[in-house]
């Protein structure tokens, strides 16, 4: 396991590279598209649907930390109950979906398969498998408001339906302008995106934590420990494991057979499952806790239960942060091991002439594969497990309750800036420039 070429700090030449980018009128222009998708999504995200009482709205944020981990992925919006108060939450989960049933699926099998023309098929796919999941949430979402009379009561039916049109027509806004910059911007659009929204929101929340705490050196140990959780996360995102890779050939030219060899490497990424594992592991802890806090009110034995439940799934509770790190740990093992079997190294290296050094090719690859990964991502799933319990250890060692640090918010964070970064850096090597990441 080795790290790959990684930012070298040096600030001077950073800047330069930036400067360097807008020399080029297609590469600036490329930026400044990005960027005015960006401003765009954030200022659709302050337009709210019809009918939405905000004072009620916002206390009911402060006691539901479900509502709470999905307005992370809307950037504010579904706090504000704006047309895009869903994100692109359905699509990343349709995409999730897509990711699990493809091995199972063999039509979805067959399509992954069909190169350039299969993942548009796929693609497609994962855009119409949107549009219900973006109903079911959005319907799930306006239900929570009505029972808590957020919703304006006259002309309910008009207004439901109004409400959940202006949401799903929301997400698939957003995914279009999504879109629109990976097609003519720079980076991943989805990505950048939700990478926008979390940004937008740190300094209401950095705000927030210095009004509501005087603990400045507590504070002060809270920001350390940031920086040092994103320099972890640099280093994980980066690192991989080469496996050495033998090429040979037999080319036929002028009459006569040629043997032609090279040999590459296969980088075998010791975090290969990225955030996936700690949305799952989240959604899955955050669940019971809320559907106890809407039955604790009930009387009898019911209630009596509810509460219980919901002192165990608190998120100040040990109980709750031990349940996450193991659930992060399992989902990293079996998400890792999904997207593995799916990219059929092995078969293709025999296909293209290649094979591991030492190793015979075939399913003694595979088996030979299967092990490193699973090495590796022993390492991995360790890794996000601490990551997905820092504010937890965070907040124990400050004692600052106010200033969340959001585990899936860092990794979304790093991961999204390098992607963006390589991006960027092709674009000026190709133009003879030096790069970010060299």
């Amino acid at each position: 396991m080795i790290p790959s070429e990684a930012p070298a700090g040096k600030f001077p030449r950073l800047l330069q590279a930036a400067i360097d980018a807008f020399k080029f009128p297609d590469l600036r222009n490329k930026i400044l598209f990005t960027l005015g998708i960006l401003a765009l999504y954030r200022f659709i995200a302050y337009i709210p649907i019809p009918g939405i009482d905000q004072a009620r709205l916002d206390n009911l944020f402060q006691n539901n930390e479900l509502l709470g981990f999905l307005d992370l992925f809307s950037g504010g919006a579904l706090s504000r109950m704006s047309i895009v108060a869903l994100g692109v939450f359905p699509y990343i989960t349709a995409s999730i979906v897509m990711q699990l049933l493809t091995p199972v699926i063999p039509t979805l099998q067959q399509i992954s398969r069909e190169g350039e023309s299969g993942r548009a098929k796929m693609n497609k796919i994962t855009h119409w498998l949107t549009v219900p999941i973006a109903v079911a949430q959005g319907f799930g979402q306006i239900t929570l408001l009505r029972q808590s009379n957020i919703l304006d009561g006259s002309t309910m039916g008009i207004a439901i339906l109004a409400a959940l049109v202006s949401m799903v027509a929301g997400t698939i806004f957003l995914i279009w302008l999504g879109e629109l910059i990976t097609e003519r911007g720079i980076g991943n659009g989805i990505s950048l995106i939700i990478f926008a929204g979390i940004v937008a929101g740190f300094p209401g929340l950095i705000g927030q934590s210095f009004v509501s705490t005087a603990n400045v050196l507590g504070i002060g140990f809270f920001v350390i420990i940031g920086i040092i959780i994103i320099a972890l996360i640099v280093m994980f995102n980066e690192a991989h494991r080469r496996i050495p890779v033998q090429y040979g050939r037999s080319v036929f030219r002028s009459g006569r057979m040629y043997r032609q060899s090279g040999s590459s490497y296969l980088p075998l990424r010791i975090n290969s499952a990225g955030m996936i594992p700690l949305i799952f592991a989240f959604s899955i802890v955050i669940l019971p806790g809320t559907i106890a806090n809407y039955l604790a009110t009930n009387s009898g034995i019911v209630g009596r239960i509810a509460r219980i439940f919901a002192d165990l799934f608190n998120p100040g509770a040990p109980l709750y942060w031990a349940l996450v790190f193991i659930l992060v740990v399992l989902f990293t093992f079996f998400y890792t091991m999904v997207v593995f079997q799916q990219q059929q190294l092995a078969e293709n290296l025999q296909k293209n002439g290649g094979f591991v050094l030492g190793i015979r090719p075939g399913q003694p690859t595979q088996d030979y594969l299967n092990k490193v990964i699973l090495r590796l991502t022993l390492g991995g799933a360790l890794f996000l497990g601490f990551v997905a319990i820092v504010p937890y250890i965070a907040s124990l060692i400050t004692g600052v309750q106010a200033l969340t640090l959001s585990s899936t918010s860092l990794l979304i964070l790093v991961g999204v800036a390098l992607d963006t970064l390589r991006q960027l850096e092709s674009q000026l090597m190709m133009r003879d420039y030096d790069g970010f990441m060299r």
